[in-house]
């Protein structure tokens, strides 16, 4: 990205733009902008060698200027394009590329300092899923999206206040339709200019690093759309996307499938990926749809998809492309994360590539996801009979660094929001979800929660709208958010919770059989002797007396209650704390009597 697209520098002395871009089959290359009336005719570009890349410098032409290519195909057709290494757009729905040049003074050094001796794996990590355009509206419903830097006055507040350690951003890589969230993308170096300028963009990342929030933004390396301007068949051949359609087209959303056996192909991704991790400050990238990636023959029925050199499904191409890219970026910045949203049972996801895996940092849990979601729809009378929708994913819980992901993806579509999943009527689909939420903190893996499910949302999440800020006036979604806040105080002052997440050690069954009773109970281990139990009664009837194997003898503190008042719950509790006896009960060395609450998790502590 240094070589490549537009850059505003001086030449012998004369200040202007160089440019350059990659059309290997094109006759001819020329830039037209509002420097040149758009007359292509004025400033053709030279071809350099055998590269396929052609140059231009321009005098006397800044920061600001709108451009595009004007390209004559191998077949004599001119056709007109963005610059894909664009750092800069003009905001939908114009479509040209804008000559940028960053002047930001970055203020975010103690962060990036303190992430260097940072291992994520063995550290809290609580994210926070962001749409910008929909988070809150500037005047409300009637107002339009607030700008990056009308965000960065209030986002990063909120964000650090509920005590998440990170936010994911839906795509901010411009995209020119609003409705795909951003998942099919046209200038991958440029953050979109709906929200402002790419500087403007630098300084949302600074003040969140500045209020100890991480960054991790959503990348889509996967595939990109057909519009006639951008990357489709660029230089009048297919170069970024596969010439074979069994490979190079999506089926189910009718885009375009990278070439990731094209050298210059997985050049232009990874230096994309490193680009916004070293250009943008961000600290991590979930990869979009990694699963469609990996087979050929995803989505796509017999005679559709063509197999790979061995005869198998397996796109092997785009399995070095994901290992190269994981290699790269962590050899160049170690203290970052990448995020694989990989839905099949490939192995080795996160697993190191110098072991044969994928290289990726962490993998989304979206079995966890699907079966937790089931189970807390069920009325608890039938519990009983799903028992294992809760208990089946500690069997692989272990296989993965696993993140426990309630996305943007399950409040869509008709599958409501989140709170509306539950079953009940109104108090016990908030104490279902409040029990959830502590489950899932509790539970081996990271957390990610989109926006809104933080306080409630009745309604689904729809990208043209603000969420719904004014339900914070109901104390019932009040006490829902107040719950989240303390769940991440608690969790980030817990090392048993995330200090060996991937370790099976880390976790133990206490009794995961009571079915009958709808109860669960487990105990977290960190190092050195540090642990913590969760119990969960999942049934709308209270449960006292009952005895529960404790790791040790002595004093519990009941430092997490999701049936408090506090929360909107009905208060039912064991008084701040218990006291274990030394009597053996549930293949542990010490018990105690419990008070179960309905519909509720219980974190509990020795003192």
């Amino acid at each position: 990205w240094r070589r490549m697209g537009a850059h505003v520098t001086v030449s012998d002395g004369i200040p202007g733009a160089s440019f350059a871009v990659w059309a290997p089959n094109a006759r001819s290359v020329r830039v037209v902008g509002d420097f040149n009336s758009w007359d292509g005719r004025l400033h053709p570009m030279r071809l350099l060698g055998g590269s396929g890349i052609w140059e231009i410098f321009l005098p006397d032409v800044g920061s600001g200027a709108h451009y595009k290519y004007e390209i004559v195909t191998a077949q004599g057709d001119l056709v007109t394009r963005a610059d894909p290494y664009a750092s800069a757009t003009e905001a939908p729905p114009g479509t040209a590329s804008r000559v940028y040049r960053s002047a930001y003074a970055w203020g975010d050094g103690d962060w990036l300092a303190a992430r260097r001796a940072r291992q994520p794996l063995h550290e809290p990590l609580s994210v926070y899923e962001v749409h910008l355009g929909s988070w809150r509206h500037g005047g409300g419903e009637s107002g339009g999206p607030l700008s990056y830097r009308q965000l960065a006055e209030t986002l990063p507040d909120y964000v650090a206040g509920l005590g998440f350690t990170h936010v994911e951003f839906m795509p901010v890589a411009e995209h020119p339709f609003g409705g795909s969230w951003g998942y099919q993308v046209t200038g991958y170096f440029a953050p979109t200019a709906r929200y402002g300028d790419p500087d403007d963009f630098r300084h949302l990342v600074d003040r969140l690093h500045q209020r100890g929030v991480g960054v991790i933004v959503d990348w889509v390396p996967a595939h990109f759309p057909r519009d006639a301007w951008a990357l489709a068949r660029f230089d009048g051949t297919a170069l970024y996307e596969h010439v074979d359609p069994r490979r190079g087209e999506h089926p189910d959303w009718g885009t375009l499938v990278f070439n990731f056996g094209r050298n210059e192909v997985r050049n232009f991704l990874v230096a994309n990926a490193l680009y916004w991790l070293e250009e943008l400050h961000v600290d991590g990238l979930r990869v979009d749809a990694v699963a469609s990636m990996l087979y050929l023959d995803y989505s796509r029925k017999a005679g559709e998809w063509a197999p790979n050199a061995h005869g198998g499904r397996e796109n092997l191409e785009a399995v070095d492309f994901l290992s190269e890219m994981n290699t790269i970026v962590y050899g160049r910045n170690p203290d970052v994360l990448t995020i694989a949203e990989e839905s099949t049972a490939w192995p080795g996801v996160s697993r190191p590539t110098h072991l044969g895996g994928l290289g990726f940092g962490f993998k989304w849990n979206m079995g966890w996801m699907h079966d937790t979601l089931a189970y807390f729809s069920h009325d608890p009378i039938h519990r009983r009979w799903h028992h294992n929708e809760l208990t089946f994913g500690l069997m692989y819980a272990h296989s993965e660094n696993y993140v426990l992901p309630l996305s943007h993806d399950e409040v869509v579509h008709g599958k409501r929001s989140l709170l509306d999943k539950m079953a009940g009527d109104r108090w016990q689909k908030f104490a279902n979800l409040r029990a959830l939420y502590a489950w899932m903190w509790a539970h081996p893996g990271k957390q990610l929660l989109f926006m809104g499910g933080e306080f409630g949302q009745w309604r689904e999440w729809s990208e043209m709208r603000e969420l719904d800020w004014h339900l914070l006036g109901e104390a019932d979604h009040a006490g829902l958010a107040r719950l989240v806040g303390d769940l991440n105080a608690r969790y980030r002052a817990s090392p048993a919770l995330w200090r060996r997440d991937s370790d099976p050690d880390g976790f133990e069954w206490i009794d995961a059989n009571n079915a009958d009773a709808n109860v669960l109970s487990f105990v977290r281990r960190g190092d050195g002797g540090e642990h913590l139990v969760c119990a969960c009664n999942l049934s709308p009837t209270p449960r006292y007396g009952v005895r529960t194997g404790m790791p040790a003898a002595g004093v519990y503190d009941e430092i997490l209650n999701t049936d408090s008042a506090l929360y909107g719950g009905s208060d039912v509790g064991n008084l701040g704390s218990v006291t274990a006896q030394g009597r053996p009960w549930h293949a542990m060395p010490a018990s105690a009597e419990l008070t179960l609450p309905p519909l509720a998790t219980l974190w509990l502590a020795p003192r």
